[in-house]
């Protein structure tokens, strides 16, 4: 019999590397970025054309690489970031294993020019599919210049299963924000199909942060800063005003390095409770400054997870990090008490004649273990169970109201008079017991099947800002806005440019009431951009979702009983009075035997 293992071919095993580093145009930008900043860079220009589908270049500034360099530098494993296995754990760049170059070359058609400052020609390399077409001199300025073309021409199925242009741009953007944002002392540029998306000097990090996601950020953010012998955090948190349901912007670095970590995601969570909404999440910009060997990067080939030797004391080190940046700068919301009604309690005088503070007689005698003329009983009596003999063995989950005519019925015998509980929950009798209703829940479900019938009979109408508004928005953000245009258009919005590249909001959709214009937006946008590739309709359904949950009667706003009534009667003339559109439970029935057994 024959032998059956063989050793795969460089350019099979180049592909199969490439599956993992090299997961979509993203992901190319990426390394081609990071192997930009490791050569010292200081201006880096990325241009894609289809969402990088047709081309990438990243042209740098860097120190270039000779001609046997740029060759060798496509053979797997070349790197000139390490030299033996002890550098694993003193890394101070952001690659290392030499797998990026060799995977993009392995799926793409590639053309790389690069010259060092001291040689006088460069060099022009052109490699298809992790076979060497040509190599020769070239006249060039300093640094690299890669183009990147046709990826995944030679995998079909990858190039298949990629996204819309719309989403891989928005994972292109993504991808860039995370690099930019941890080196400001960098000039970048990004260009879509020619069209400029950013321009980010030089500048310090709070002006880095306020260059890619807008001005209206730099109000909303509390400088953090801690430094111990187990490592250094310093950046920003978001104000508690400034928390979001979704599209907030939070990232983690550490040495210079992007990173997701759900654990101290969880840390800075906690810092926040009891200050916002919950389920709301707060901006922020952390970064961790940590002795090499005291974590490892190489646990995942993107390099985004990362193991901390003290993670739980870097935990604490964060949280309370967090809270003394919240409490410094007076960010906790004041609690205003209503003092109308209240009554005067006199404080004691002892100065007073005549007056004597109450006094405490406790029985000194007294022992709680010292067995009395009353015998105590088993603390489980035998054959307790007849003791409950109404008390079913499971609670049945109550009724939702799935049968027809459950609705009027409720309608008809509703109580009167409605109780609202701490500013978020509609109380009711109710023939079958107490119901109690999410006021916001309600109230978005209410505002969407209205939303809903008015899109699908094309009822929509503009109404006009008196002062148009400029909208701050990130490249992403703008990347989003202009994939789902068509639709916001459709349903009301109104945009127009000022001139000089800045994007007014002139009208919003009419009938539409109570809701900050620039709110509504950004809350559009990020209902949109979590709608990953949809169609049409569904994606107007997502917008129309969006503009609900702005509009809806928020947490904490006292209403009067026309107003719970109103409410009450709107949500059970929808045709699903259960859940929400994206799924959360809308009310609660408390049935009457519950409560008679409670209380019986």
């Amino acid at each position: 019999m024959s032998d059956v293992i063989q050793l795969l071919p460089d350019s099979v095993a180049n592909q199969i590397a490439a599956g993992e580093v090299i997961q979509r145009p993203a992901s190319v930008i990426k390394e081609l970025v990071e192997n930009a900043v490791d050569a010292k860079a200081r201006h880096i220009d990325v241009s894609v054309v289809n969402a990088g589908r047709t081309t990438i270049q990243v042209i740098d500034d860097g120190v270039g690489m000779s001609s046997t360099d740029a060759r060798l530098a496509f053979e797997r494993h070349a790197t000139s970031k390490i030299r033996q296995a002890e550098d694993l754990f003193a890394l101070r760049t952001m690659g290392f294993r030499g797998e990026a170059l060799p995977s993009i070359a392995a799926v793409a058609q590639v053309e790389l020019r690069t010259r060092r400052k001291e040689d006088e020609l460069g060099t022009l390399l052109t490699i298809s599919g992790s076979r060497f077409i040509s190599q020769e001199p070239v006249s060039c300025p300093q640094g690299s210049n890669f183009k990147i073309e046709n990826l995944f021409f030679n995998v079909p199925p990858r190039r298949k299963f990629l996204k819309s242009n719309a989403t891989e741009l928005s994972n292109v953007v993504a991808a860039f924000e995370r690099i930019v944002l941890v080196n400001p002392d960098i000039a970048f540029s990004l260009h879509s199909n020619g069209t400029e998306l950013m321009n980010l000097p030089a500048a310090g990090l709070r002006q880095r942060i306020v260059d890619v996601f807008g001005k209206r950020i730099n109000q909303d953010l509390l400088p953090l800063e801690v430094e111990t012998d187990l490592c250094r955090i310093f950046g920003y948190v978001g104000k508690p005003e400034s928390s979001r349901k979704k599209g907030a912007q939070q990232f983690f670095f550490v040495n210079g390095r992007y990173m997701k970590h759900a654990y101290f995601n969880k840390a800075i969570q906690t810092a926040f409770e009891r200050i916002v909404v919950q389920g709301e999440q707060v901006p922020y910009f952390v970064y961790f400054e940590v002795a090499p060997e005291k974590i490892d990067v190489n646990i995942h080939p993107t390099k985004a997870e990362i193991k901390f030797e003290d993670e739980q004391a870097i935990w604490q080190i964060l949280c309370a990090a967090t809270r003394d940046a919240i409490g410094r700068f007076n960010e906790v919301p004041t609690i205003e008490f209503d003092t109308v009604g209240r009554p005067d309690i006199p404080v004691f005088d002892g100065r007073v004649e005549g007056k004597q503070a109450p006094r405490v007689m406790p029985n000194l005698k007294y022992n709680p273990f010292s067995d009395g003329s009353t015998r105590r009983q088993q603390a489980v009596p035998e054959q307790w169970e007849q003791l409950f003999p109404d008390v079913p063995e499971s609670q049945p989950e109550p009724l939702l109201f799935d049968q027809p005519g459950q609705q009027k019925d409720v309608l008809a015998d509703k109580a009167l008079e409605h109780y609202q509980y701490k500013g978020r929950y509609i109380m009711t009798a109710v023939k079958s017991g107490l119901m109690v209703i999410d006021q916001h829940r309600a109230h978005m479900r209410i505002l969407y099947e209205s939303y809903m019938d008015r899109t699908r009979h094309h009822r929509w109408s503009t109404q006009k800002l008196l002062f148009p508004e400029q909208l701050s928005l990130s490249a992403a953000e703008l990347v989003t806005l202009h994939s789902v245009e068509k639709e916001l258009r459709s349903l009301g919005f109104d945009f127009a440019n000022d001139g000089q590249g800045q994007l007014l909001l002139q009208g919003i959709p009419a009938g539409v009431d109570d809701v900050s214009p620039l709110a509504l937006v950004g809350n559009v946008i990020a209902q949109a951009a979590s709608q990953e590739q949809s169609a049409s309709e569904q994606m107007q359904e997502a917008l129309v979702l969006g503009m609900a949950r702005s509009a809806a009667i928020p947490y904490g706003q006292v209403l009067s009983n026309e107003e719970m009534d109103h409410v009450v009667n709107a949500l059970f003339q929808c045709a699903d009075v259960n859940m929400t559109p994206d799924g959360k439970r809308i009310q609660y029935v408390v049935q009457q035997r519950e409560i008679e057994q409670m209380l019986g």
